[in-house]
């Protein structure tokens, strides 16, 4: 099954907040960022780390 991240753009469309915010706030790395861009798998720990820095859950962000 292919992985989509669209919901989590959404969320920061809707929140204006940059990648680069969420890269420094989630500390996460610019290639774990370039993976979720092209839709790629990355760690559960990438995507526990986007929710807590955007308080929600790992169903807010995939697709």
């Amino acid at each position: 099954m292919a992985v989509n991240y669209d919901k989590l753009w959404r969320i920061l469309n809707e929140r204006w907040m940059m990648k680069t915010e969420l890269i420094r706030e989630a500390k996460i790395s610019t290639n774990a960022m370039a993976k979720l861009g092209r839709n790629d798998d990355v760690r559960v720990g990438v995507l526990e780390k986007i929710c807590l820095a955007l308080d929600c859950k790992m169903d807010d962000i995939l697709d």
